[in-house]
């Protein structure tokens, strides 16, 4: 695709020319043994924008990229297009099988296993797409008929039970819609959210006892659809934001909504209790999709903590810090309970505009203050995963992992890095034939033991 003057289209965040394989991988360090698996990570590569001079950066067309490890060495990496109908047909491909809801079908923000199978993942209403090991596209998947309609990039897993919560949303659907999925990739628990105006609902999060669901001021519009927009959300003015508590497991009937400050929440940090109060950390923003239509560049994303209280039916809103991040992520052992570590991507903010990608920062649970790991000149990094060495290992017993963009060699590289010690010498950097777009999310996915 030729260059364009679209920023989401150029520089880190532009496509890659058709699916990679890769099997001569070199290794620098040493890979830890404990790691069997793959490191996925799913995000825009759009080699079919409709109007490059419009083109939003979450419209882009859909492509995960793993790198299989195992024995101390990295066995593969490939990067495979996921096949929507729109790039089966660029492709000359027959379209994948599998009923399409609302004709979408574009999964381009994340990437998990779940029941033994792989899954890539996107919201507004289109299905989890089901993808080979080897993440060849197999079908369009409504989890045996469990899905009505679409499915959520950021479905929270309950680390006691396996079960996989999440809030789905779709313009045409006069609610929001509180899925839980057991651990084998079972729909067991399907139950309506009322909200008004088709609101963008793009996380949620967890407790031990709460659904958490984010109702606030960026939402659908009918006349923007109408032009052509593939992304028809935006800011809406005088609407009020508000956070929702469900009980975890239970009908959306008993929602209980508190008012926060109008702003929007793509992420958040993590979420628990405190007797009666639910301890929220987010990446904030004040406004969303306002002044700027084609990607998030209203404002900066700053680390927030709202502290709900069940009992009196308030909110204490409180900036942690002043440094700029996104994809804000936890060790998955403690999804929904307090943290003692947490982890970012540092942003840069200039003239209303944010650079995504940079340095990575770790961010101390209940403080919030935020450890600067420098990663080089010219070299940035997304969304950080955290692998444990083993189950029941220290919180910051195991490694952090990301995909790593070096403008000086124009290529990507796994890193590798000590959780323990993330500003120490990298534990192993697997060095990647091609650049990695910058892109939304991923996870570790071990191999069955």
């Amino acid at each position: 695709m030729a260059n364009t003057d679209n920023k989401w289209l150029s520089g880190p965040y532009a496509p890659i020319e058709g699916d990679v394989t890769a099997t001569e991988l070199v290794v620098e360090g040493t890979l830890p043994e404990e790691l069997e698996g793959r490191y996925l990570r799913n995000g825009p590569n759009p080699i079919t924008p409709v109007n490059p001079a419009t083109h939003h950066w979450f419209a882009g067309d859909g492509m995960v990229h793993g790198l299989r490890l195992g024995g101390g060495r990295a066995d593969w990496y490939r990067a495979r297009m996921v096949r929507s109908t729109r790039v089966s047909d660029h492709l000359g491909e027959i379209p994948a099988p599998g009923e399409r809801h609302a004709n979408m079908d574009t999964a381009n923000t994340n990437v998990i296993g779940l029941g033994g199978q792989t899954f890539a993942l996107v919201e507004a209403g289109a299905r989890p797409v089901e993808l080979t090991y080897d993440l060849e596209t197999v079908r369009h998947s409504d989890l045996h008929g469990g899905l009505p309609h679409g499915y959520s990039a950021h479905p929270k897993v309950d680390p006691v039970t396996g079960d996989r919560h999440a809030i789905s949303y779709h313009w045409g659907i006069p609610y929001l819609e509180y899925s839980v999925i057991s651990a084998d990739g079972v729909v067991k628990h399907l139950s309506p959210v009322a909200v008004a105006d088709g609101p963008m609902v793009h996380d949620c999060s967890i407790t031990s006892r709460w659904v958490v669901v984010y109702d606030l001021p960026v939402t659908f519009h009918l006349d923007t659809a109408r032009q052509g927009s593939r992304f028809p959300y935006s800011w809406s003015e005088d609407r009020p934001a508000r956070v929702g508590l469900v009980p975890l497991g239970g009908s959306g009937t008993e929602v209980r909504w508190f008012e926060v400050a109008p702003c929007y929440v793509f992420h958040a940090l993590n979420a628990h209790d405190e007797g009666d109060t639910v301890v929220i950390d987010i990446v904030r923003y004040d406004r969303m999709f306002d002044a700027q239509a084609l990607g998030p560049d209203d404002d900066a994303p700053l680390l927030w903590r709202w502290r709900i209280d069940t009992v009196a039916g308030t909110v204490h809103e409180q900036q942690l810090n002043d440094q700029p991040l996104e994809f804000p992520r936890v060790d998955e052992r403690v999804v929904g309970r307090q943290h003692q570590w947490g982890y970012g991507s540092e942003v840069r903010r200039r003239d209303q505009d944010n650079s995504f990608g940079g340095n990575l920062l770790r961010i101390d649970g209940p403080s919030g203050d935020l450890l600067r790991v420098e990663l080089g000149p010219g070299r940035t990094a997304g969304e950080w995963v955290m692998v444990p060495r083993h189950g029941s290992a220290a919180e910051d017993d195991g490694w952090l992992m990301s995909f790593v963009h070096d403008t000086a060699t124009q290529c990507s590289e796994l890193l590798v890095l000590s959780a323990m010690d993330p500003t120490g010498d990298p534990v192993a950097r697997v060095q990647l034939p091609n650049r990695v777009p910058l892109g939304f999310h991923g996870n570790w996915v071990p191999d069955p033991s």
